[in-house]
């Protein structure tokens, strides 16, 4: 059929784990952008969620670190973390082996992809997934992108991902909706935690919404890392969702820095129909 909506948002833990610390009316307007999103991806009516999220050390581990890696089974456990501590209940998330298998076969033939059939969801899918599917009844099919431990894929790469992975969901009969979910300037597990630098953040989100590729592709690491801190190199996600875009561009529903979240805080959407 083809891609029927593609999106971003963040998923620091502190989103739903401390809600009740956060300013009210910062932290209630994000919470109305979340929901903007989840009518919009519900109006799109997919046959599936494709969740390109980032590595936080759940699953995989420096014994085992796949620059990229897809989802291949039927159903998936989630969170991994504590429930109460994410404030998040712990349940079965519905998967879609075969549709998943069809994708990651047909991406292998431009990117190097690994796949997995056992996977556990932790904040980076299922905080997004509180928000946008809070039934849990659609589809979900996880893309993991290495943010954590280097050596890291080139920006290059990531893009390139995206691109695959727009190519495939066109080519399938189902309604494929894809969401990446990363953090842009943040400190995560650090005495820096709560830091954010909005400057930097509203000047790559500015370069990701007009989808400008070779601006997005010439951050380099050493400089995110200084000004973004270690959680800034999830902007991975972001970009693999601008390949996926390629050829359109982005509407910002939601930025504001929440310190008791952790995170700079985004919703936005591509705009497809241009």
């Amino acid at each position: 059929m083809s891609t029927v909506f593609i999106g971003v948002c963040s998923h620091g833990p502190g989103i739903t784990g401390r809600a009740g610390r956060a300013d009210p009316r910062v932290r209630d307007e994000f919470y109305r952008s979340f929901e903007r999103m989840r009518a919009a991806l519900e109006a799109a009516r997919p046959d599936a969620l494709v969740v390109v999220a980032a590595e936080h050390f759940a699953n995989f581990f420096m014994n085992n670190m796949p620059a990229f890696a897809m989802g291949m089974a039927q159903y998936y456990d989630g969170p991994i973390e504590d429930e109460k501590w994410l404030a998040i209940q712990r349940r079965r998330v519905p998967g879609n082996a075969n549709l998943s298998r069809r994708l990651i076969g047909a991406i292998l033939s431009d990117v190097d992809l690994a796949y997995a059939e056992e996977w556990k969801f932790d904040h980076g899918v299922m905080v997004p997934l509180h928000f946008l599917t809070p039934r849990y009844d659609l589809p979900v099919i996880p893309v993991n992108i290495n943010c954590q431990g280097p050596p890291l894929s080139p920006l290059t790469r990531a893009w390139a991902l995206g691109e695959a992975l727009r190519r495939v969901c066109d080519a399938v009969p189902e309604r494929i909706a894809i969401v990446a979910t990363g953090g842009i300037s943040h400190w995560p597990a650090t005495p820096d935690s709560g830091k954010i630098n909005e400057a930097w953040d509203r000047a790559f989100l500015e370069k990701f919404l007009a989808n400008r590729r070779e601006e997005l592709l010439a951050y380099k690491d050493e400089e995110t890392w200084r000004e973004a801190g270690q959680g800034g190199l999830e902007i991975r996600t972001f970009i693999a969702l601008a390949g996926a875009a390629e050829g359109h561009t982005g509407e910002l529903w939601f930025y504001a820095p929440i310190p008791i979240f952790a995170v700079g805080c985004t919703v936005a959407v591509m705009n497809l129909q241009e």
